[in-house]
């Protein structure tokens, strides 16, 4: 696969990996691993630390970090999108998993520090497992819309807001965030599939949060191979990198496998695994 094959396949998989129903389905019941919060790491900042941001640049546009500093030490952010669509409910009224469990339970035991870019209707479909996430010291929680329509087009097939709606977007998601009782909200945000342009920039700028892609591609959307990710991903890591994969298992099956080769294999190339927030301050 190209590069810009795989970046495609990978976008699509946020577009379609999205959907909720409000108020929790049977499938929110905690597991015993999602129940117990780990210890923050000894090399995680404290919890009360304001997580750094990237003032508008130029025109009023926000900024968009897709990677660290260049001059970074060998630290690595793993970043997940927890993906819902607005009009998906029935899907996970019928049983479809947009959620992962194994993969939070996975990067507790391994001790992983981890960002995930949540929509809102993920948050309102899977309450109990946005509050531990979002009270677990290792992790933090960003936004990733509330509906996780496109904030321009074309986008691989979203529908598409008008930049007149964003900041409700935006607002409401952290508002559906913040109502499962999750503390560790960072002023983060990731555009659905991806796409932005200067009309969506500026009206991000005004909602104070600073933007964030990637440099990484995963690859693991629709991925049956978690052999084929973990290459991907270790291949593609430099220095202050920033990886996107997702939390969703019916839109990416095997990224739990693929995270436990990464994580060793990083671990033994000398990288350090770090929040988004980390990872900007430098």
């Amino acid at each position: 696969m190209t590069a810009v094959t795989v970046l495609g396949v990978v976008l699509g998989s946020a577009l379609a990996g999205c959907a909720s129903t409000s108020g929790g389905s049977s499938a929110d019941r905690p597991a015993a691993a999602l129940a117990a919060p780990s210890k923050a790491p000894s090399s995680a900042p404290p919890a009360t630390a304001k997580p750094p941001t990237m003032a508008p640049g130029p025109a009023a546009l926000a900024r968009v970090l897709e990677r660290g500093p260049k001059s970074a030490d060998k630290v690595v952010a793993l970043t997940f999108d927890a993906d819902m669509t607005a009009d998906e409910g029935p899907r996970a009224a019928g049983g479809e998993h947009f959620d992962n469990p194994e993969l939070i339970a996975l990067l507790r035991r391994l001790k992983v520090p981890a960002t995930v870019f949540m929509t809102g209707r993920w948050a309102e479909e899977y309450p109990s497992q946005a509050r531990s996430i979002g009270t677990d010291p290792l992790f933090e929680i960003a936004n990733h819309s509330y509906s996780h329509y496109a904030f321009t087009s074309p986008c691989y097939g979203l529908p598409t807001m008008g930049s007149d709606e964003i900041g409700g977007e935006v607002e409401r998601a952290f508002g559906a965030i913040r109502k499962t009782g999750a503390r560790n909200v960072v002023p983060y945000f990731r555009f659905p599939g991806g796409c932005y342009d200067d009309a969506s920039l500026r009206a991000l700028a005004a909602e104070k949060v600073t933007a964030v892609q990637w440099d990484v591609v995963s690859g693991d959307a629709f991925a049956t191979d978690a052999d084929a990710v973990a290459e991907q991903v270790l291949d593609g890591v430099k220095p202050g990198s920033l990886v996107v994969m997702h939390c969703t298992r019916s839109a990416a099956p095997v990224t739990d496998q693929a995270v436990n080769q990464v994580v060793p294999e990083l671990r033994k190339r000398g990288y350090r695994f770090v929040k988004v927030s980390e990872l900007m301050r430098g």
